[in-house]
């Protein structure tokens, strides 16, 4: 009889919990999202979100949506967004050997100068590259000296709100000429530019070509052109940027934003080149406070919607959208989305944004092809694991809400 009895209780219970189970299920989707976020150990005080419709450009769900908050490496995806409109996704880095004086037979007589255009992706092999075709001139000995030429960006090796350890730990020293991510025997070089013509001048030596001391040095108007190598189309780098959250190529692109567009070659002019890409796109800027490239300045500033209305933004421009989607790690399969939302529905539904500092932990990006969102959550420090659940707990609502849509 006891038997009976406790077999008709769970009966009951059960009963009771099924309209439970089931209305949780059916909930809204501004309640799901609620919930999502609902992880304690981070101040909500501090933390901002938004989701919208890609379909209606509707917001579905807003919670501190104008607080300006740091952002991380959310940072980078308003760099993608300059970088693109500005240059365009084939846009390629040049690198170049110019010369003052004359060759006279195999010889040339006098400088040549080795001249970067800030390419965040050159290598030894460019540099190889260059040597041969050196060599392919006919020269074989250089009377003067190699000088290494990084005029094209200021001498400020940081960008602004750096902590003193980002330097070299975070980012290596930034300059328009750099080879290898400025490493060099398995160190970083605090001289990339010397460091570059120094491998150069190993690299004629490989290619018979005997030549002068190593030295800095900017190449007059006046000098000849004689060898030049060209980087991977900018979509690859952005590729690189935003997959590996790479800080040095997010800093040296805001440069090259400087120096293309800007007047000059240093981070305040890339800044100002990506704030008014983003006004002239309709990014709400109250609050918005861009410092430099990577989002490692403890300057920075965004909103969530300013981010969303970015990424809404991308989305809707048939120039920007494949090479944006492309370039997001992807949940549970990419970058360093790797090793987050790794089963249905977000893995592989999920492109997003990382973002993390010890003050900062953020997500944003694309849930299928149905939303877009942003989480940005800030403290002193920010708890990231706890962070991360949350984020990823958001966007997997999204991922399903997205699936039920389609």
């Amino acid at each position: 009889m006891e038997r009976v009895r406790k077999a008709l209780l769970l009966v009951a219970v059960a009963c009771a919990l099924a309209p439970v189970a089931a209305a949780g299920g059916s909930l809204p989707l501004p309640t799901r999202l609620a919930d999502a976020l609902a992880v304690g150990g981070n101040s909500t005080a501090d933390s901002g979100a938004i989701a919208i419709d890609l379909d209606t450009g509707q917001v579905l769900f807003a919670r501190h949506p104008d607080l300006p908050l740091a952002p991380a490496s959310n940072e980078k995806l308003t760099v993608t967004f300059a970088a693109l409109r500005e240059l365009g996704s084939d846009y390629r880095f040049a690198t170049e050997v110019l010369a003052t004086g004359t060759q006279v037979g195999a010889v040339w007589r006098g400088n040549v100068y080795l001249k970067g255009f800030g390419d965040p992706s050159l290598t030894s092999l460019g540099l190889s590259r260059l040597a041969t075709q050196l060599h392919q001139l006919g020269i074989t000995r250089i009377t003067g000296r190699v000088l290494a030429d990084e005029s094209w960006f200021d001498a400020r090796r940081t960008a602004p709100g750096w902590k003193p350890s980002f330097y070299v730990n975070e980012c290596p020293p930034l300059s328009a000429l750099e080879v290898n991510g400025d490493v060099v025997d398995g160190y970083v070089s605090l001289e990339p530019a010397l460091s570059s013509a120094t491998l150069f001048k190993q690299l004629l030596k490989k290619h018979g070509i005997a030549s002068g001391e190593v030295a800095s040095g900017t190449a007059p108007t006046s000098a000849n052109a004689l060898a030049v190598t060209e980087s991977e189309p900018l979509s690859s780098i952005i590729d690189e940027m935003d997959r590996n959250s790479d800080n040095f190529v997010a800093e040296m692109l805001v440069k090259d934003l400087g120096a293309q567009i800007g007047g000059a070659g240093t981070t305040a002019a890339g800044v100002a080149v990506v704030r008014s890409d983003l006004a002239s796109a309709g990014v709400p800027l109250a609050g918005v406070r861009l410092a430099d490239g990577s989002g490692l300045s403890e300057l920075d500033r965004l909103t969530p919607r300013a981010v969303a209305t970015l990424l809404l933004d991308a989305w809707n421009d048939p120039k920007l959208k494949t090479v944006f989607w492309h370039a997001l790690p992807v949940a549970g399969i990419s970058g360093t989305l790797e090793d987050r939302m790794e089963t249905p529905p977000a893995r592989g539904n999920v492109r997003a944004k990382t973002g993390t500092t010890d003050l900062a932990s953020a997500l944003s990006g694309y849930a299928g092809t149905r939303f877009v969102f942003a989480v940005l959550q800030n403290g002193s420090p920010v708890h990231d694991t706890l962070a991360r659940k949350a984020q990823d707990r958001f966007a997997t609502a999204l991922a399903s809400a997205a699936e039920q849509v389609q």
